[in-house]
C-alpha cells in the first residue's frame, strides 16, 4: 500500500530511489544476523555511512524528550523537523540548522520520503496512526510514543502494516529495552514466576484534567498560536475550535484525543507481564470504580478489572486489576510489612508461591513474601536504550525489542479498559471475533469516531 495525500509532489524518480534505498534496509535488516556493521550506503542514506537521516514529528513535551535521545546516540542526522505549530521546532532547528521544517507530516513526506530513513511520532495519541501508517508506507523505519494508538481498530491495522511492509517499528514505552524486562523473562523461564493469578497494578499521581471537575462540553473558542496548523494537529478527530485546554498536552484527558492515565502508564507497568505471562486479550473488562464519570473527560479516578482465561502449564487464569486517582490505591500485600510505602506508580503480583512487587520503566521486580535465590540477569548495551535499540534496528543490525507485534496486543488492552472507563459496567469481549457482544455502544468504540473527511485512506491497508 502507499498513502500519498498529496500526490503532486510525488514524482516517478523519487519512488524508484525511495524503493531502492528500503529495499537495502530490509535486506540489512533480513542479513543482520550474520553481518557485523552496516552501514546506510545506498542511494540518500546519511551524509554519514553509519548514521541514520531522521526526522523528529512532535517536538515538544514527550515528543522532545524522544527526540532528543535520538540526537543524544549520535546515530542520527535530523534532516526534517515537524510540528503543527512550527514555532516548536525553534530548539531542535538551532541544533540542527540544515534540517528543514514542516507544519504537516503530509507534506514532509511528500518531498523528504527519499530522504528520510527513520523517524520519531511524539505528538498527541489521536494522531499517532495516521502518520505512523504513512511512514510505514514509506518504508520509514518509526519509532511512536506509547500508547500505539488511540483505538481498538488503529492498533489492529498498525500490526498488519509492520507485517505487510516488513516495517522496522518499535513503541516507546522505555523500559522494555530495560533489564526489568530480561529480569521478569529469565524467572518466567527459570519457573519463578509462575501461576500468578492476580497483578493489582496502579498510577496514583495527580493528572492535568483532575482539577477540571465536571466537564459539560468542549472549551470555548480561543486565540490559536501564530502559525498553528490546526487541521494537522485535529487529524482525523472531529473538528472542534482550538483551546489551550486540548492542546499542550491538555489533550491527553479528552476521549476523542486521548487515552488517559491508562493509556500513558499502563504501557510502562504491564508491558512485561503481558508479554511473558502471554496473556493476549482478556474475555471481561469492569468497571469496578469510577470516580466522576463524564461525557468528556475521563474520570477523577477509576479502577478497571480485566479477567485472562488459562493460557497453558503454569499459566492459569489470571486477573488485572488497574487503579488510577490520587487516593485510589490498590490493596496493601500483607507481605510488605510495617514502614514501607506502596508505589504511587507500579504494580502487586500475586502467584500460587511468591508475591512481587514492581515500579514502571525499568524497574525491576522484588520478592516479599520469601527468599528465594534468583540467577543472574543477562547484560549488554542493546538492553539498557529503547532508542538505541531503534536506531540499531533500523540498520539492520537488531530487531525492535517493542515491535508492533508485540505492542500492539499490548496496547489493545489498555483501549478496552479506556472503553470501560468511559461507559462502565462489564464488557464481554470475544477475541477471535474481536468484538464486544453486550454493549453495541462499547463494540463501536473499538473503531472510535469515523476519520474526518480527508483522512480516510489511512484506515484502508
Amino acid at each position: 500500500m502507499q498513502i500519498f495525500t498529496h500526490p503532486e509532489f510525488i514524482d516517478v524518480t523519487n519512488t524508484i530511489i525511495n524503493a531502492d534505498r528500503r529495499s537495502f534496509l530490509k535486506s540489512a535488516a533480513a542479513a543482520s544476523a550474520g553481518i557485523g556493521t552496516i552501514g546506510l550506503q545506498s542511494v540518500g542514506a546519511a551524509e554519514s555511512s553509519d548514521k541514520v537521516n531522521f526526522a523528529i514529528i512532535g517536538c515538544t513535551n514527550r515528543g522532545a524528550a524522544i527526540g532528543n535521545d535520538a540526537v543524544k546516540s549520535g546515530m542520527v542526522n535530523v534532516v526534517a523537523l515537524c510540528d503543527a505549530d512550527p514555532s516548536r521546532t525553534a530548539k531542535f532547528k538551532q541544533q540542527h540548522p540544515d534540517a528543514k521544517v514542516y507544519d504537516d507530516f503530509r507534506k514532509m513526506f511528500d518531498e523528504m520520503s527519499d530522504k528520510i530513513d527513520a523517524c520519531t511520532v511524539g505528538t498527541p495519541d489521536h494522531t499517532h496512526f495516521p502518520i505512523t501508517m504513512r511512514a510505514i508506507s514509506e518504508g520509514v523505519a518509526v519509532y511512536v510514543e506509547k500508547p500505539l494508538a488511540h483505538t481498538f481498530e488503529e492498533c489492529e491495522l498498525l500490526i498488519a502494516a509492520e507485517k505487510k511492509h516488513n516495517g522496522i517499528c518499535q513503541m516507546g514505552n522505555q523500559g522494555h529495552s530495560s533489564s526489568q524486562r530480561m529480569q521478569f523473562k529469565t524467572w518466567v523461564d527459570e519457573g519463578i514466576i509462575k501461576n500468578v493469578r492476580r497483578v493489582d497494578a496502579c498510577m496514583n499521581k495527580g493528572r492535568r484534567w483532575h482539577p477540571w471537575g465536571n466537564v459539560t462540553g468542549y472549551p470555548a473558542a480561543e486565540k490559536m498560536p501564530a502559525g498553528m496548523n490546526w487541521d494537522v494537529w485535529t487529524a482525523t478527530a472531529p473538528m472542534q475550535s482550538y483551546s489551550d485546554r486540548l492542546d499542550k498536552g491538555n489533550w491527553r484527558g479528552w476521549y476523542d484525543y486521548g487515552n488517559g492515565a491508562f493509556g500513558d502508564w499502563g504501557p510502562h507497568t504491564l508491558d512485561s507481564i503481558h508479554r511473558f505471562l502471554e496473556l493476549g486479550l482478556p474475555y471481561e473488562v469492569r468497571a469496578d470504580k469510577l470516580e466522576g464519570p463524564n461525557d468528556f473527560i475521563y474520570p477523577m479516578a477509576t479502577t478497571i478489572a480485566f479477567e485472562f482465561a488459562e493460557r497453558g502449564p503454569g499459566m492459569p487464569a489470571m486477573s488485572i486489576n488497574w487503579y488510577d486517582g490520587v487516593k485510589n490505591q490498590p490493596p496493601r500485600p500483607k507481605e510488605l510489612g510495617q514502614g514501607k510505602s506502596m508505589p504511587a506508580c507500579g504494580k502487586v503480583m500475586y502467584s500460587d508461591d511468591l508475591t512481587f512487587i514492581g515500579g514502571t520503566h525499568n524497574g525491576k521486580l522484588s520478592i516479599l513474601s520469601e527468599s528465594v535465590e534468583t540467577p543472574d540477569i543477562p547484560s549488554g548495551e542493546t538492553n539498557q536504550s529503547h532508542m538505541k535499540n531503534f536506531l540499531l534496528a533500523a540498520m539492520g543490525k537488531e530487531e525492535c525489542n517493542s515491535k508492533f507485534a508485540v505492542s500492539g496486543p499490548l496496547t489493545q488492552v489498555f483501549m478496552l479498559g479506556c472503553i470501560a472507563q468511559r461507559l462502565g459496567g462489564t464488557l464481554k469481549f470475544d477475541a477471535e471475533k474481536g468484538e464486544i457482544t453486550n454493549n453495541e455502544r462499547a463494540n463501536q468504540l473499538l473503531k472510535g469516531n469515523p476519520p474526518r473527511k480527508g483522512w480516510e485512506q489511512y484506515y484502508t491497508l
